[in-house]
């Protein structure tokens, strides 16, 4: 697929995929460790993600096999770099594209998308995989109905973790002169890592492999205790690594760890490396980043780390790299009191909730019990959405036996979590008459707490 390096004329764009380049990091491990932290920069490909690689192998494969014929559409569920890959490569080849992705994606994704001819269909995130309204389910259903359809499935396709273990690793290990020693790397669908990790081990089994996960994600508890938890399941920002399934790409037994970064932390951490670096890297760069401050001390002076870079900076301008959007989320510093001081002070309690399957009555019976205005809704211990009581009021007018129907029936959306670090004056923005409370984790303790306006208003006389 991609030219050996010093070729002076690619025949396509596609023959310019690969052969990155290996960049050592200097401020940002300075007084951290004393290993030598080096950067497989996979923006210099030509979608600018680590996910061209995968867009190719995946459709020759597929070709190859008969799975996708010419004239044919590829349908993706993506949240935006692999479908880059494959837009790219179908603009080469004559494809056309239909993807699908979540409405928490930036716009810059999805408008790059489109600007290489694919069709864009935006799904909800706080659903279940299995959910047909779910990005996952809906790329299905879009193969099932357009003729000569062919889905990737990056999380569950062998070519994706392939392309890997034939490209990228080859690479890692030839720039390093087989010297690399720990691998850290965000997990996601699982394909870098796990082609990287078993190539590696399979010429070094001391390398060690540390998959970034955040929390939100499943990863981390079922590799430490083999239990899929739905209770680890609720909405986070880090963009490109996490997952609420188990991708069939993600082979636990070559990662060694899983370390959790908070969305906070990954959002600083990525401004910093442009800053600090001149490394102009997106979310999931920031977040593998961050991990691997946080293990410094599993690190020996001798020891050469590699870290994967997904993609580019530029995807996450209306984001990260926006203090406005940065200030919104409680990620950059602000004086004064903060949503930790309210849970220390016991102004805000911890979160109390309903199932959704329960019947309506359940949830005022609760309500009323602890004098709430507004209660968070689960399924399966996950947060799904909630109630109010201004909204139950108008359905009970509407219909007044509605006591005996579910909660899911009625309920209204989840209310946003935020970081306990998040400062008391950007709550107060946050809660509105549509929106009348946030969902404050404490990432250190694993608890949820909710916050309402009556809290706010507490605190501020």
């Amino acid at each position: 697929m991609a030219s050996a390096p010093g070729t002076k004329i690619c025949d396509s764009i596609l023959d310019a995929i690969g052969h990155t380049p290996m960049v050592r990091v200097n401020a940002i491990t300075r007084g951290v460790t004393d290993a030598d932290v080096l950067i497989k920069l996979e923006t210099f490909n030509p979608g600018n993600s680590i996910k061209d690689r995968i867009a190719v192998k995946m459709i020759e494969d597929a070709e190859r096999e008969g799975k996708l014929e010419p004239g044919g559409t590829i349908v993706e569920g993506t949240s935006g770099n692999t479908g880059m890959g494959l837009a790219i490569v179908a603009a080469v080849k004559g494809y056309r594209c239909v993807f699908t992705t979540t409405d928490k994606q930036s716009k810059e994704k999805i408008d790059a998308l489109k600007a290489f001819g694919a069709e864009v269909i935006v799904c909800p995130t706080d659903v279940d995989p299995e959910d047909p309204r779910s990005y996952y389910s809906v790329s299905s259903r879009l193969e099932r109905e357009i003729p000569g359809a062919w889905k990737a499935n990056q999380y569950d396709n062998p070519s994706n973790t392939e392309a890997h273990y034939e490209q990228t690793a080859p690479e890692i290990w030839d720039q390093t002169d087989g010297k690399v020693a720990h691998l850290v790397v965000g997990v996601g669908t699982g394909g870098t890592v796990s082609g990287i990790a078993r190539y590696l081990k399979e010429r070094n089994p001391k390398v060690k492999v540390w998959g970034i996960d955040t929390y939100g994600s499943v990863f981390k508890k079922y590799k430490e205790t083999g239990i899929f938890d739905k209770n680890e399941i609720y909405p986070y920002i880090t963009e490109g690594i996490g997952e609420d399934f188990l991708p069939k790409n993600v082979d636990f037994s070559v990662i060694d760890h899983f370390e959790k970064v908070t969305d906070k932390d990954a959002a600083i951490m990525t401004r910093r490396l442009a800053r600090e670096e001149g490394i102009f890297a997106g979310n999931s760069a920031g977040a593998a980043m961050a991990g691997l401050v946080q293990l410094a001390d599993r690190f020996t002076r001798d020891d050469t780390i590699v870290v994967v870079f997904h993609d580019h900076g530029s995807r996450y301008l209306a984001k990260m790299y926006n203090d406005e959007w940065m200030r919104e989320k409680g990620f950059l510093e602000v004086t004064g009191m903060t949503a930790r001081d309210l849970v220390a002070l016991h102004v805000s309690g911890e979160l109390c909730a309903v199932e959704a399957a329960r019947p309506v009555e359940e949830a005022v019976k609760v309500m009323s019990a602890h004098d709430f205005s507004q209660i968070s809704v689960t399924r399966d211990g996950r947060v799904v959405g909630s109630l109010n009581e201004t909204h139950l009021y108008k359905e009970f007018v509407r219909d007044p036996h509605l006591k005996h129907k579910a909660i899911e029936e009625i309920m209204q959306p989840a209310f946003p979590f935020v970081d306990i670090s998040t400062p008391v004056v950007l709550l107060s923005t946050m809660i509105t008459l549509e929106n009348p409370a946030v969902l404050v984790r404490d990432f250190k303790t694993e608890k949820t707490f909710i916050i309402t306006r009556s809290d706010i208003i507490r605190v501020m006389l």
